[in-house]
């Protein structure tokens, strides 16, 4: 009886028909690719690259080990939220509003733009620091900026945006791993970090908090599902999509470690441990690991940022257009989704303009955000746990007893830090 598979020839070759299927399997992976990855390097924006640039000029290469077990608790959140997406067709939103209705859903919606547009201008701030270490004025920078992602986004199709993306994620990869190695770290003290250690002090504990709200965001969680949905990934595509969520959250860890240790094996050994944002790391890295470093870990933050300004607002303009039932993706034209493009292009040039008032205290734009986002996460993690572990939702991709478990773990010590977060930042 015949297995239904073509046998290899005698000299133990695979025939041509099994090469076509292999190549064919291999084609389908590879279109399934994209959302988490893009989420992935996405969560290394201007606020991330900060977060990592202040942990490792303050402590050294002690927090490696924070950056470790974020990447479990990434792959979990990140890897449920596309599962979602895959089982619904739905982005998070517009199921908040089936689900638990339309305040529940108008709270989710308006909270999480809030904080988007507070972290929309930390991306343009990251833009203009770079761009001011090579000249070019802030105004300058942000209107071109501003212009080219409204265009991009527009203008593009889906396919297109995605390979930018994924070509400014690699950029910013290459960047800071090169950085990091021309700093001459120590290795074996890096790979020790790795177990958890530390002086446990509330300023640490501070950072540690930080280094994992950086990584693990609200409008993360969203946008994963948003893109997993205008992609038109359907529940067989989950095997690639887990696959697609692995890359996405090793890369994105990878590269948060080599820009702590390119700060850890040049600040923090030199004794610099006071640098206000990452531009100033960038600046500082001149001197210590010499101007090609220096100049990498620049662009690193420039394409960081870029990439940063075309997801954040487009995570905000599906969040929008889901809650109120709107016409979304970037696959439509202006015509077809004006609300969404409207919205897009509000977030994005409200920010530009709101980055140019005259002695803005960035600072406390980049709090705010962080603080609203701290308060948004618990309530967007519970929504996210409820809605996989419904099986009249999910179907056969519901989420069975162990995913549970490691879900409402990471949703339990999520909360846990984020509350300690928001009390440690009001509390000064």
């Amino acid at each position: 009886m015949s297995s239904g598979v073509a046998p290899a020839d005698r000299s133990g070759r695979l025939t041509v028909r099994q090469r076509f299927g292999r190549r064919v399997r291999f084609a389908a992976v590879l279109g399934v690719l994209g959302p988490g990855i893009v989420s992935g390097f996405a969560d290394n924006d201007a606020g991330g690259i900060t977060t990592y640039s202040l942990a490792g000029a303050r402590f050294g290469y002690e927090l490696l080990w924070v950056i470790l077990v974020t990447q479990v608790a990434l792959f979990i959140t990140q890897e449920i939220g596309a599962r979602i997406g895959l089982a619904t067709g739905q982005g998070l939103t517009g199921l908040i509003r089936e689900r638990f209705g339309v305040r529940w859903a108008a709270f989710a919606a308006l909270t999480m733009i809030g904080a988007n547009l507070g972290s929309t201008v930390s991306e343009f701030a990251g833009i203009s620091a770079a761009l001011s270490l090579f000249g070019v004025p802030v105004p300058i920078s942000a209107a071109l900026a501003a212009v080219a992602v409204i265009t991009l986004i527009s203008r593009g199709s889906f396919s297109r945006v995605q390979y930018f993306f994924v070509g400014i994620g690699i950029l910013v990869s290459a960047a800071y791993i090169i950085s990091a190695i021309l700093s001459h770290p120590d290795w074996p003290q890096a790979v020790s970090s790795l177990l958890p250690h530390g002086t446990f002090s509330g300023a640490y504990m501070l950072a540690v908090v930080g280094t994992v709200g950086t990584t693990i965001t609200p409008w993360g969680q969203g946008f994963i599902q948003a893109y997993v949905v205008d992609k038109r990934l359907r529940s067989e595509d989950l095997a690639a999509e887990r696959l697609d969520v692995l890359i996405g959250v090793f890369i994105t860890n990878v590269i948060a470690a080599f820009i702590l240790v390119a700060c850890a094996a040049t600040l923090w050994q030199s004794g610099q441990r006071d640098i206000p944002d990452a531009a100033a790391a960038a600046k500082a890295l001149g001197p210590l690991a010499g101007n090609i470093a220096s100049g990498l870990f620049a662009v690193g933050l420039l394409a960081a940022s870029l990439l940063g300004l075309g997801v954040v607002p487009l995570a905000s303009a599906y969040t929008a257009c889901e809650a109120f039932g709107w016409e979304q993706g970037v696959d439509w034209r202006w015509r077809e989704a004006p609300a969404f493009y409207g919205l897009l292009a509000f977030f994005i040039l409200f920010a530009a303009v709101f980055l140019l008032i005259p002695g803005l205290p960035l600072i406390q734009v980049m709090f705010s955000a962080q603080v609203i986002n701290g308060l948004l996460l618990p309530v967007i993690l519970v929504f996210v746990m409820r809605l996989v572990g419904d099986r009249r939702l999910m179907g056969d991709l519901v989420s069975g007893p162990i995913n549970l478990a490691l879900g409402w773990l990471v949703t339990v010590m999520l909360v846990v830090m984020s509350v300690v977060l928001v009390i440690t930042s009001i509390g000064g």
